[in-house]
């Protein structure tokens, strides 16, 4: 029989799914990926094409966060 703690925990675990859950969907862009880097030309990975909408390749995408393009 649970007590109050493991109710609580499980509770907590609970938002925490759901809390996760909806901002993993709320990060994705809508739309296909490109299968090539728009900066660079290199091919994007399938692995990091199944976000979608992703337009460069980590190395490129790294550069243009940091503010420095290529």
């Amino acid at each position: 029989m649970p007590d109050w703690v493991d109710r609580a925990v499980a509770r907590e675990e609970l938002e925490l799914e759901r809390a996760l859950a909806a901002q993993l969907s709320s990060a994705r862009h809508a739309g296909p990926s490109l299968t090539d880097c728009a900066d660079c030309g290199d091919e994007i990975p399938p692995a990091r094409r199944a976000f979608g909408g992703v337009t460069r390749c980590l190395a490129c995408q790294t550069t243009f966060e940091k503010g420095n393009r290529r």
